[in-house]
C-alpha cells in the first residue's frame, strides 16, 4: 500500500476549545503508523491557512454493503483511494458515506468526505491514536479519551454527563475519533452504523455527527469563506483550519490519482 503522508507539527497533546460550538479538537503527538498526507513542509510558524474545495462525491454501492453509512459507497473505489491515500479503509467509508447520506440530505451544503477524512487525521489519526483501531463494526478501541478540561492548561468544561460517556464525573473530556466533548456529543448523537446504538466512539456515528454538526454551522462549504467559518466553528484555531485543509487537499488529490 502506497500512501502519501502529511507532516504536522504538534508538541504533545495541546487541547483548543471551539467557540461557539463548543466541540474541544485536539491536536496530537505524532505516531509511528505516518498515514496521512505530506506537503513536505519544515517545522515553523503556520502559514495563513486556506480553504479546500468539496472532493468529488464517491461513487455509491449498487446495493448497500452493509448497514449505515458506510455501506452506502462502492468497495472498489474505498480500496483504491484507500490504497492511494494511506486511509484506512473502514476510516474512509464512514467519512465518505456520512458524505453520501449528507449530500442525499442537504445538497446545498456542499460537504466533501475529504473535509471530513481532514478533520479525522487531525483529531484521532483516523481512529488509531494510542494504538487504538477500528473493529468492523466501527468501533474505535480502546476508547480515544482526551485529557481532562480542567482549566490548569485546557479551557474549563465541568462534567457535563456524570462520566457516562468519558469516565470522568468532575471535567468534560473530548471523546472518540472525531473528538466531541460529551454536551456537543448529546446536542448531536445520531447512530450512523445501523446497529441501533449512538456511540462517540464509533467512526459511523461520529462522522455523520460531525457532518450534521458543521452544516448546521454553515449552509454551505462551498466557498472560502463559509468552508473557514465551518470548520472555525468545529475548532477556532488558524493552525487547525492550516492542518486540517492541508490534510484534506492531499486526501482530494490521492483520489483523483486513484479513481479516474
Amino acid at each position: 500500500m502506497r500512501s502519501r503522508s502529511l507532516f504536522l507539527v504538534f508538541l504533545g497533546l495541546i487541547v483548543i476549545v471551539a467557540g461557539v460550538g463548543g466541540l474541544v479538537a485536539v491536536f496530537l503527538a505524532p505516531q509511528a503508523n505516518n498515514s496521512g498526507p505530506d506537503s513536505g513542509r519544515t517545522a515553523g510558524p503556520c502559514p495563513t491557512p486556506w480553504w479546500v474545495a468539496p472532493a468529488a462525491l464517491p461513487p455509491s454501492a449498487e446495493t448497500p454493503t452493509r448497514a449505515g453509512v458506510a455501506g452506502l459507497v462502492d468497495s472498489q473505489w474505498i480500496a483504491a483511494v484507500a490504497a492511494e491515500s494511506g486511509i484506512p479503509e473502514r476510516a474512509l467509508a464512514a467519512y465518505a458515506g456520512a458524505a453520501i447520506a449528507k449530500h442525499a440530505e442537504r445538497p446545498d451544503c456542499a460537504l466533501g468526505w475529504n473535509t471530513l477524512a481532514g478533520i479525522g487525521w487531525v483529531e484521532s489519526r483516523h481512529g488509531s491514536y494510542g494504538g487504538a483501531s477500528i473493529a468492523n463494526d466501527g468501533t474505535v478501541s480502546p476508547p480515544i479519551i482526551g485529557i481532562a478540561l480542567d482549566g490548569s492548561t485546557t479551557a474549563l468544561i465541568t462534567d457535563t454527563d456524570g462520566g457516562e460517556f468519558d469516565g470522568d464525573a468532575d471535567f468534560d473530556r473530548a471523546l472518540g475519533p472525531m473528538q466531541f466533548i460529551p454536551g456537543s456529543w448529546r446536542n448531536w448523537v445520531i447512530d450512523a452504523s445501523g446497529d441501533g446504538v449512538a456511540d462517540p466512539h464509533n467512526i459511523d456515528d461520529s462522522a455523520l455527527a460531525a457532518a450534521n454538526y458543521l452544516c448546521r454551522a454553515m449552509p454551505t462549504l462551498a466557498d472560502e469563506g463559509s468552508w473557514r467559518a465551518a470548520i472555525s466553528a468545529y475548532n477556532a484555531s488558524d493552525s487547525y483550519l492550516d492542518a486540517v485543509a492541508t490534510a484534506s487537499k492531499e486526501y482530494a488529490a490521492a483520489a483523483l490519482t486513484a479513481w479516474q
